[in-house]
């Protein structure tokens, strides 16, 4: 498989294909495709015809990358990066539903069901996509059940997410911020060497998931930093203790 993927990385980069949305140029990377996790397992020959299929581009922060009601051309894997899904309430007030990192997928229900994408997506930061052909992403889920599964997978761990948050709701600020960060930790937490790590989001996306107003998230995240729930710099927020952090939510 090796030498298919550098012949494959020879061939993709002499003709990338842009869509006309994308004024970046993008390099396709086979190696980061192929390690994305939907992948992992897989066998090699579907993995390879997968391939054939995918190309990736880069793109800057604060790029939409799908529109709600766009019909559904392809299916996105994030290989490097952030984006937020969201939509807007009946006020018009904007609402993050999700935040996904590396090694997510996106774009699957407007293939699955052949309608109109239901939310936007945007990057939160210099972000690596692959994106595959919708037809091509449900021949893979015809041919090999693999595929199905971890879709399944994916879909449910999502649901019990969305599940969670719903019944949190109603808690107080302490508990829906720290749920929050737990619910960021278990999407795309990275072991660091002082605990787990998090994108240091902005405090209106951070705001926008937990349903409280800005303010509100600032107070909380310094109140937790004081006690040695979190550790903040620039880029990242550490948990050292995820189970201490938990015990935050009544």
């Amino acid at each position: 498989m090796a030498l298919f993927l550098l012949c494959l990385y020879s061939s993709l980069n002499k003709n990338v294909v842009m869509e006309d949305r994308y004024s970046l140029q993008a390099q396709a990377n086979p190696w980061m495709i192929a390690s994305a996790p939907f992948f992992q397992g897989l066998p090699e020959t579907a993995v390879e015809s997968a391939l054939i299929h995918l190309v990736t581009r880069t793109h800057p922060a604060n790029q939409v990358i799908l529109l709600e009601n766009d019909w559904g051309g392809s299916v996105y894997f994030i290989l490097d990066g952030w984006v937020k899904i969201r939509t807007y309430n009946l006020e018009g007030k904007e609402v993050t539903l999700n935040i996904l990192g590396k090694g997510e997928l996106f774009g699957e229900m407007a293939a699955l069901d052949e309608v109109p994408r239901s939310t936007d997506v945007i990057t939160l930061a210099p972000t690596v996509i692959g994106s595959m052909p919708a037809q091509d992403f449900v021949k893979l889920l015809h041919i090999e059940p693999l595929a199905g599964v971890r879709l399944a997978q994916l879909m449910a761990r999502r649901l019990r997410q969305v599940n969670r948050r719903l019944r949190l709701r109603e808690s107080d600020s302490q508990s829906r911020v720290a749920d929050t960060l737990l619910f960021l930790a278990e999407g795309q937490g990275k072991k660091g060497q002082t605990g787990t790590e998090i994108p240091n989001l902005p405090h209106r996306e951070l705001s926008s998931l937990s349903g409280l107003a800005r303010e509100t998230v600032t107070r909380v995240l310094t109140r937790l930093e004081k006690k040695g729930l979190i550790k903040r710099d620039q880029d990242t927020i550490c948990i050292p203790d995820l189970s201490a952090l938990e015990r935050m939510i009544v």
